[in-house]
């Protein structure tokens, strides 16, 4: 298969080619893609040699499948062009999530929805994916009523400019800022920009696409988002409440075999999951799996995974997985 990867200079593009490697996707042709200032620089990918091409020059060379980690305005402006030309497009921008007229998968969920005429589909938000992975198979089983998340994100899900801004600090260097406050012994209640509503925009990604994902517009979410100085990936407390009661054991056994999740949830030695633990890996880390004793039906977890990786490249692989394997591209 030919495959672009828009964006595979930066931090998502540079995973994406890692995991495309990895997971030995079929890959006739790589064409990667970014912006003009990138064009003509080599990148390596499986011991070959391939330079970097512009966006049009991408459209004309008509890939089967356009991985896109390049932000929501070059996705808008460029993603119906690829698609024009034939290609599939899997976009990692928030661009497309809430077109009604866009599937926004996570494929163990719902994968299965795909058809061939899907030329743009949408990758959800870091933060969602690792939520709602665990969230479903619950749902199905419990029915959800609300959740409240706080989320305790990475510095990844910035860049590499905020990586570099925690590097500068650990070692008491003035350099270039990410964010507004200093991000080394602190945690920086905004994730993204802040909406009339008073909630920022990552926080609002939580509750729509939750909604939209799931298939159920009645679940109510509410979330906090907080960036840490943390490189691994992102945390999140879960507090969830059902219309039907539950036993823990069962909670623990559901997701114990649910595809893509793992369950870590041993207080006598100490196991739940951990950002440090995750990162490098696909999987989605579930533990401190509890009863709210506040309240009827309602559970607590804590649940963890790589941004960069589940959240981001691995997850886009994924449904590029699904679409070669159903013959949909």
């Amino acid at each position: 298969m030919r495959i672009a990867v828009v964006g595979a200079t930066g931090m998502v593009g540079e995973v994406m080619l890692k995991v495309l490697a990895e997971r030995n996707f079929p890959v006739t042709e790589l064409i990667p893609v970014a912006s003009e200032k990138s064009v003509g620089k080599e990148i390596e990918f499986k011991g070959k040699k391939y330079k970097v091409v512009g966006m049009q020059t991408a459209v004309d060379m008509k890939a089967d499948i356009a991985l896109f980690s390049a932000g929501g305005d070059t996705s808008l402006e460029w993603a119906p062009k690829f698609a024009a030309a034939g290609t599939t497009v899997i976009d990692n921008s928030s661009a497309w999530r809430m077109d009604p007229t866009k599937k926004l998968v996570v494929p163990e969920i719902n994968a299965s929805s795909l058809t061939k005429e899907d030329k743009i589909i949408a990758n959800p938000n870091c933060s969602t994916i690792q939520m709602v992975l665990v969230l479903a198979p619950l749902h199905a089983k419990y029915n959800i009523k609300r959740v409240i998340v706080s989320t305790y994100q990475s510095i990844t899900g910035t860049g590499v400019k905020a990586v570099r801004q925690l590097e500068n600090e650990y070692s008491g260097i003035q350099g270039e800022m990410a964010y507004k406050y200093p991000i080394h012994r602190n945690a920086i209640p905004q994730c993204d920009s802040f909406e009339e509503n008073g909630y920022t925009k990552e926080e609002m990604k939580l509750v729509n696409e939750t909604q939209k994902i799931l298939s159920d517009n009645s679940i109510k979410v509410t979330a906090t988002a907080i960036r840490v100085p943390i490189v691994g990936g992102h945390s999140e407390a879960v507090n969830v409440e059902f219309t039907n009661d539950f036993d823990v054991n069962e909670v623990r056994s559901l997701l114990h075999h649910t595809p893509g999740v793992v369950v870590q949830d041993n207080t006598d030695t100490y196991t739940y999951p951990m950002p440090l633990y995750a990162q490098g890996k696909d999987e989605v880390f579930v533990g401190r799996i509890r009863r709210d004793e506040s309240q009827a039906n309602t559970l607590n977890m804590w649940i963890v995974a790589d941004n960069l990786r589940k959240g981001a490249a691995t997850n886009t692989i994924q449904i590029a997985e699904y679409l070669a394997a159903n013959g949909l591209v």
